[in-house]
């Protein structure tokens, strides 16, 4: 089964005695036959859900009918393809087709990506995120349900309002029948109004750079708003987030690599004033150092912003160390509500620390 339904949550809205299970990301390779030996090998070691995503690579969509294709349990989940990029019932025929080619195994990733992608690499302008993606999977489900497709919201009509276009659309449905007329949706938020969103409406969430230890803090009041508001009917809110994975006695030094990708994030993802990332670090307590990368990455210095990343926000979102260290961080995600652990082996064990880490979960 997809979507977790066994959870029980406290006086915090957070989800009780989480049994976790693995997750990873994965990125289409050169050479495909390693690609899929990779991913047949990830499988193996106990992952149980399989993400891949979009910027302005190659596209997910293939990768993920690929990876559909040499696996056989995974779940396959994008992560994301941004909603600008595709119409809405593209996006749920994809989600059919993909369903279709895993055996029920895929997951619908959502995210609004940002203003520099969007409207410097697509052309499409960058507005409304939230509206958007909430009347998107509207749409999705509508589409999924082989409902004759009419929707009027304030961002997509369907068919198209009567004096535009030729005025010769009609509501259709969907001629196949999908394999599920409920593919799961997980949604990418960081925006407090968008994560209520998440919250209310979507099967799972996608949080980027997620600070176990600070993200109450951050995203609870969020969260709670959005579960009080939600339909009974959908299963408890999946939370999906982790960090690269290391397990030995001499690894604290693969911490590090983290930091030219979160200098990026932090500092170059987004201008002054309009970086969604920029400023998650500030409200998890880093203000000055937010504004110092930004002021690096942006003026040219990459090097600076990676070394101006906060130490602890570094040690503490990986789980690279010793055993007990690891276990530490695993339980520390736990206990924040995730229930998807997504992790990048970067160590000398490779899978075999996933191995491990699959082992502890199952205890």
């Amino acid at each position: 089964m997809t979507i977790r339904d066994d959870l029980r949550y406290d006086d915090t809205g957070r989800p009780a005695d989480v049994m976790m299970k693995l997750g990873a990301m994965v990125g289409m390779r050169n050479d495909p036959r390693s690609f899929a030996q990779y991913a047949a090998k990830l499988e193996r070691a106990g992952v149980e859900y399989l993400w891949t995503g979009e910027a302005y690579t190659s596209d997910a969509v293939s990768a993920m009918g690929f990876l559909a294709a040499v696996t056989e349990r995974a779940q396959i989940g994008s992560s994301i393809l941004p909603v600008y990029t595709r119409t809405p019932a593209l996006l749920a025929m994809t989600a059919v087709g993909l369903d279709r080619l895993s055996g029920g195994r895929f997951i619908l990733g959502l995210g609004a990506s940002g203003p520099q992608v969007i409207e410097g690499f697509h052309g499409v302008a960058y507005d409304y995120p939230l509206g958007r993606t909430r009347e998107i999977m509207e749409i999705c489900r509508s589409v999924w349900r082989r409902d004759r497709l009419v929707h009027d919201g304030a961002h997509y009509q369907v068919p198209l309002a009567d004096g535009t276009g030729t005025g010769l659309g009609k509501p259709l449905k969907l001629i196949d029948h999908p394999v599920r007329d409920r593919i799961p949706i997980f949604v990418a938020s960081l925006g407090p109004k968008n994560v209520e969103m998440t919250a209310e409406f979507a099967e799972g969430w996608l949080p980027l750079h997620y600070w176990p230890d600070r993200a109450g803090g951050v995203w609870d009041a969020a969260l709670r708003a959005g579960r009080a508001r939600r339909d009974p009917a959908l299963p408890p809110l999946d939370i999906v987030a982790g960090g690269p994975l290391a397990i030995g006695d001499d690894v604290e030094h693969l911490r590090d690599l983290a930091r030219p990708m979160l200098a990026l994030y932090f500092g170059g993802m987004g201008a002054r004033g309009r970086n969604f990332y920029n400023d998650v670090l500030k409200r998890y307590g880093f203000e000055e150092e937010a504004e110092q990368i930004q002021d690096a990455y942006l003026g040219g210095d990459r090097k600076a912003a990676a070394a101006l990343v906060p130490q602890a926000l570094i040690d503490q979102m990986s789980l690279i160390g010793d055993a007990g260290f690891v276990r530490d961080r695993i339980a520390a995600y736990r206990a924040s509500g995730v229930t998807i652990l997504n992790v990048q082996p970067v160590g000398p064990g490779g899978t075999r620390d996933i191995e491990t880490v699959a082992g502890w979960l199952a205890d």
